[in-house]
C-alpha cells in the first residue's frame, strides 16, 4: 500500500510539473530543432549524402568475388574411354575467386568523390538553413502569444477602470445627480469590454495552439510560455547601412552558400559527363579449381585434383567509346546547360538577398517610427482621458463623451502593444540577416 501511494504521489508530482512548465523562447527553438519533421528530413538528407560519399570512395577499391558450384549428373552419360552411352553418376565441384579494378575511366571516380564532398556540404547548408528558418518561425509565433497576452492585460486594466466608474455612476444616478442614460452607457461599455476580453482570451489560446503545433506538442490545454513582458531591446543595427548588412548576410546566410555550392556541383557533373568520352582501362584477375568424381573410373583424391586443376587468369580491358546514340554528347550538353542555370540561380539568390535585406531594413525603421508615434499618441490620449474624467467627475461631461474618450485611450494603448511587438520582430529579422541569433531576444 505504501508503494502504491508513493507511485501515485510521484505521478501526480510529475503531471503537476508538466502542467506548470513555462517555455522560454530558447527552449522552444531548441525543442523544435530536435523534433520538427522538416528538420528531421533534412538530417536524413545529410545522412544520405554521406552514404553517397562512401559509394564514391568505394569506386576506387577493387572488387572481390568468390564462386562455388557443386553439381550431380545421374543417368545417361558418355564413357570417356569407349565413348559409349552408359548409366552412371558423376559429380563436379568447382570454385574460385575473381577481382577487378578500374585503372582509368576518364577521372570519373575522382570527380564523383569530389562531387560527393560538395553534396555533403550542400546538405549541411540545407539543414542549417532549415534550422534558421524554423527559429524565425518559432520566434514569430512566440511573440504573437506575448502580444496577445499584453493585449489582454490592457483590456483587463480598462475593464477595471470601467467597473469603478460603474459603481460611482450607480451611486450618482440613485442620488439623482446623473440621468439614468449615463448608467446605461457605462453598462453598454462594460458589455463591449467583456466581449473584447473573451476575444482576447481566445486569441491567446489559438496562438498557443499554433506554437504547440510547430513544436509537435499535443497537450494544448497545458502548454504555455513564460509570461515575460519583453521591452524593446537596445540595438545598433539600424546604425548600420543596408550595404553593410548585405555584405554580412552574404557571409552568414545559407541561401547564398547553397547557390554557390550547387554551382560547383554542376561543374563536377560536367567533368563526369566529359569523362564518358575518354577510353577506360580495367584489369581483372581470377583463380579457380575443380574436383570431378565418376563411377566409370577411378579419379584422383580431392586434394590432389584441387591442387592439379588450379587455373589463373589475367586480363586488361580497354574500352574506346565511338558512338553511343548521342547519349554521351547530350549528357555533356545537359551539364553545360545546368552550369548556366546554377549561375543564374546564384545571381538571383544575391538579388533576392539584397531585396530581403532592404525590405527588412525599411520595415524595421518604419516599425520603429510607428512605435514612437504610438507612444506619443498614447500619451496624448491618456492626458485627454484624464481631462475628460475630471470633467465627468464634476458632471461637466456626459457618459457618452466620456466613454468615447476612454475608447480612444484603449485603442491607443492597444496600438502601442501591437507596434511594440511588430517592431521587436522586424528588428530581430534584420539582426538575423546580420548574423545575430534569433534567441538573443531572451
Amino acid at each position: 500500500m505504501k508503494k502504491i501511494i508513493f507511485i501515485l504521489f510521484a505521478l501526480v508530482s510529475i503531471t503537476s510539473q508538466a502542467q506548470d512548465k513555462l517555455w522560454t523562447l530558447q527552449e522552444c527553438v531548441e525543442y523544435a530543432l530536435e523534433n520538427n519533421i522538416s528538420v528531421k528530413q533534412s538530417e536524413l538528407d545529410l545522412q544520405n549524402a554521406e552514404l553517397n560519399k562512401k559509394d564514391a570512395f568505394g569506386n576506387f577499391l577493387p572488387s572481390l568475388n568468390a564462386r562455388v558450384s557443386h553439381s550431380w549428373n545421374i543417368g545417361l552419360n558418355q564413357d570417356p574411354v569407349t565413348f559409349d552411352a552408359v548409366n552412371s553418376t558423376t559429380r563436379n565441384l568447382s570454385g574460385g575467386i575473381s577481382s577487378g579494378v578500374n585503372i582509368y575511366n576518364g577521372l570519373r571516380n575522382l570527380n564523383q568523390l569530389r562531387r560527393s564532398n560538395l553534396e555533403i556540404l550542400a546538405s549541411q547548408y540545407q539543414l542549417d538553413n532549415m534550422k534558421d528558418n524554423m527559429s524565425l518561425t518559432i520566434a514569430n509565433a512566440f511573440l504573437q502569444i506575448l502580444f496577445n497576452k499584453e493585449q489582454l492585460k490592457v483590456l483587463q486594466a480598462q475593464q477595471a477602470i470601467t467597473q469603478e466608474e460603474l459603481q460611482r455612476t450607480t451611486d450618482l444616478v440613485e442620488a439623482g445627480s446623473l440621468p439614468r442614460g449615463d448608467l446605461l452607457e457605462i453598462e453598454a461599455t462594460i458589455a463591449s469590454q467583456d466581449q473584447q476580453v473573451v476575444n482576447a482570451e481566445n486569441a491567446i489560446f489559438l496562438s498557443k495552439i499554433s506554437l504547440a503545433q510547430l513544436l509537435l506538442i499535443e497537450d494544448y490545454e497545458n502548454f504555455d510560455i513564460i509570461d515575460t513582458a519583453y521591452e524593446v531591446p537596445p540595438t545598433s543595427i539600424l546604425n548600420e547601412s543596408p550595404q553593410a548588412i548585405i555584405a554580412k548576410a552574404k557571409e552568414t546566410r545559407y541561401d547564398i552558400k547553397i547557390a554557390e555550392n550547387n554551382s560547383e556541383i554542376a561543374e563536377y557533373n560536367l567533368k563526369i559527363a566529359k569523362g564518358a568520352i575518354q577510353p577506360t582501362l580495367s584489369g581483372s584477375y581470377s583463380f579457380g579449381t575443380n574436383y570431378f568424381r565418376s563411377q566409370l573410373f577411378n579419379t584422383p583424391e580431392f586434394t590432389d585434383q584441387v591442387s592439379d586443376n588450379k587455373s589463373h587468369g589475367f586480363s586488361l580491358n580497354l574500352n574506346i567509346p565511338i558512338f553511343n546514340g548521342f547519349s554521351v554528347r547530350n549528357n555533356i550538353k545537359r551539364s553545360e546547360i545546368q552550369i548556366e542555370n546554377t549561375k543564374y540561380l546564384l545571381e538571383q539568390a544575391n538579388l533576392d538577398l539584397e531585396t530581403n535585406v532592404y525590405q527588412a531594413y525599411n520595415d524595421a525603421k518604419g516599425a520603429l517610427k510607428a512605435y514612437e508615434a504610438a507612444l506619443k499618441t498614447e500619451e496624448a490620449r491618456s492626458e485627454a482621458f484624464n481631462y475628460s474624467k475630471a470633467r465627468y467627475d464634476v458632471g461637466l461631461l456626459n457618459a457618452f463623451d466620456f466613454s468615447q474618450s476612454k475608447n480612444r485611450l484603449e485603442n491607443a494603448q492597444s496600438e502601442v502593444v501591437r507596434a511594440k511587438y511588430d517592431y521587436i520582430f522586424k528588428l530581430k529579422v534584420l539582426e538575423f540577416y546580420f548574423g545575430i541569433p534569433i534567441t538573443a531576444l531572451n
